[in-house]
Formats: structure tokens, C-alpha cells, sequence
């Protein structure tokens, strides 16, 4: 699929910021099948989004822990480190790519296109990261800034302030473990489902052999820390006999 000039200019509507340069915007869209696909009889296509992605990933560092130090003066250097790791995970950056629909306008290689890889976590996430690159590239960082904002921060501020610098749940729960004495819980996929570019993971987390919960999610971590975090939950209202 290419990009119109009217999906350029509604692109651009969606992302706050009119290029002056619009092949930037391009790469940042351009995925590697894409750009495999084309690079004999395209030159234009000689580029894909990889390395804006690196880029993207360092502009959103530096916003995102600029932003967090500014909200939450009284917090530690660890919980900070911890809420941007949140910020910036695969789960918040994807989740911020849907709600821009920035799927549709990715260039993506014929069978990727039939794979389902356009609604793919990782694929969106790492478009997102591009796209930030590529408005810091054309713009400075005031707009790259003000487009992590809108689209990411704000966001997240809203829904999920109570949660965000919380510990981790698998470090609370060794922790736990620790402090009673116990040996360090294991983790095991007890079952994977669904196609491949949209798994399922169910986890179990046992101690001492023993199952204590299960935990379900989009990766092997996330169902990990879910399974920790109910894991957790239990253990803290009984010590059962491990």
C-alpha cells in the first residue's frame, strides 16, 4: 500500500505536525518488507524505519523522564526509572499507535500485509518510536515533545497515575520470598494460543514447587508480572504452608 497525498496531509493532521521534509515521514512509515520489496525498481524505498526507531527511542527517553520529573518531585530515582519503564514499554507505546490509528498507514511488503503484521505489538510500537524520530528530525524537539504528550503522556496520566513508579512485581515478589525464607519463585508458560502475530501467554508461577497463580498476557513478561502480581495478592493475606 502507498501513502496519498491525501493520507499524508490526514497523517499529519493526526500527528500535530506538517512536515517540511515529508520523505522523513516516509521511512518513519516504511517497514523492512516493505523496503525489500522495493529496493530494486524503488529507490526511493532504499530506507526503512530501523534506524529512526533507535532515534525515536532516545527522544522518548529524555521527554519522558523530563515530563516525570517535573510531576513527581518527591519521587525516587528508582520509582522514576521504574514509571518511564513503563512509559516507554512495547504495551504503552502500541496502545498509543492504535489510538492514532497509525496502522493503516504503514508501507508494508506484500506478505506482511496478508500476515496481519500491521496490527502486530511490536510493529506498532516500533512505528511510533519512528514517527517521533522523524518530527524530531523535521522539527526540533518542541514538536516531538508536544507529540509524545498528546498522544502518549497524557494518556497515561489520565489512567494509569495510581500504577505508574509502582515496584515491579516480580522483584516484589522475590523480595517477598526473601524476607520469609523461601526459595525464589519459578516461572513456567503453561500454554500459549492463538496465531502468531497475536499470542496469548498463560504463565504459572509456583515456589517451592508449588502453583500459586497463574497470569495471562500479550507476552511471556507481561503474563509473568500478572501472575506475580495475583501471586502477591494471595501471599499477602495468608502464609500458606509452602
Amino acid at each position: 500500500m502507498e501513502v496519498t497525498e491525501h493520507d499524508r496531509a490526514e497523517m499529519e493532521a493526526t500527528l500535530g505536525h506538517t512536515f517540511s521534509d515529508r520523505s522523513l515521514l516516509r521511512v518513519a512509515l516504511t517497514h523492512s518488507s516493505f523496503r525489500n520489496e522495493q529496493l530494486s525498481s524503488e529507490p526511493a524505498a532504499s530506507s526503512d524505519n530501523e534506524t529512526f526507531e533507535l532515534l525515536g527511542d532516545a527522544v522518548l527517553g529524555l521527554v519522558v523522564t523530563e515530563e516525570l520529573l517535573g510531576k513527581f518531585t518527591d519521587w525516587n530515582v528508582g520509582r522514576l526509572s521504574q514509571a518511564k519503564a513503563r512509559v516507554v514499554s512495547a504495551r504503552s507505546l502500541h496502545a498509543a499507535a492504535v489510538r492514532i490509528g497509525l496502522g493503516r498507514f504503514l508501507l508494508l511488503g506484500r506478505g506482511e500485509e496478508k500476515s496481519g503484521l500491521r496490527e502486530q505489538r511490536d510493529v506498532l510500537a516500533d512505528a511510533y518510536e519512528a514517527v517521533v524520530a522523524a518530527i524530531y528530525l523535521d522539527g526540533g524537539l518542541a514538536p516531538a515533545a508536544e507529540f509524545v504528550s498528546r498522544t502518549l503522556l497524557g494518556e497515561v496520566f489520565r489512567n494509569e497515575l495510581d500504577s505508574l513508579g509502582a515496584p515491579d512485581q516480580k522483584s516484589a515478589l522475590m523480595e517477598m520470598c526473601q524476607s520469609r525464607g523461601w526459595p525464589m519463585p519459578d516461572y513456567r508458560v503453561a500454554s500459549e494460543s492463538g496465531p502468531d502475530h497475536r499470542k496469548r501467554f498463560c504463565v504459572e508461577v509456583s515456589i517451592k514447587g508449588q502453583v500459586v497463580a497463574a497470569g495471562d498476557g500479550a507476552s511471556k513478561k507481561e503474563a509473568e508480572q500478572m501472575a506475580a502480581r495475583l501471586a502477591l495478592s494471595l501471599l499477602r493475606d495468608q502464609e500458606p504452608a509452602l
